[in-house]
């Protein structure tokens, strides 16, 4: 199986969800401002690395991780479910791939540090907001990778998009 988490700027709450699947974070207390900070990729992409597909590990049953920003696109994740689809019919492949939205996820704060830290580079603003926003939605964001996780087992489908409109 394969797991690609999804959202905006692929810099944040995509890197959250992918370190809590990949059991890099603890789960049973609030991150702390270092925790958030030391996650791959946290805050760390750029604008021009949207549509880019971030391997982030395997997860302990062996399935690969990756991340992905899609701007304000609508295509992009109908596009890789597609071409997932047609991979999988020309290959005969039965491998899972499971797309999961965590846009969802993102309180206010969050999204407002992300557009003063990436857009405007102003991160003595951004970046304390990206820390509150990641601590408002943590446990959001553990419920929504365990989720996921459950519904890759449960589906007879070989690629799924997960919307989790109901982790708002």
């Amino acid at each position: 199986m394969i797991f690609i988490y999804t959202d905006f700027g692929g810099t944040h709450s995509t890197a959250l969800a992918a370190a809590y699947h990949l059991n890099k974070l603890p789960t049973d207390r609030k991150l702390t401002k270092e925790e958030i900070l030391n996650v791959d990729y946290f805050n760390k992409l750029k604008t021009e690395d949207m549509g880019k597909i971030i391997f982030h590990g395997v997860d302990e049953n062996g399935n690969p991780v990756y991340t992905i920003g899609c701007g304000a696109s609508k295509i992009v994740v109908p596009a890789m479910k597609h071409l997932g689809e047609i991979l999988q019919k020309h290959y005969q492949s039965h491998e899972k791939i499971v797309f999961s939205n965590t846009s969802p996820t993102v309180p206010l704060p969050m999204t407002f540090g992300g557009l003063f830290s990436r857009r405007f580079h102003i991160d003595f603003i951004g970046v304390p907001l990206l820390v509150w926003g990641a601590k408002l939605s943590c446990d959001n964001v553990q419920r929504l990778v365990s989720y996921t996780k459950e519904a890759g087992q449960l589906t007879n489908d070989y690629v799924v998009i997960l919307d989790n409109e109901t982790f708002k």
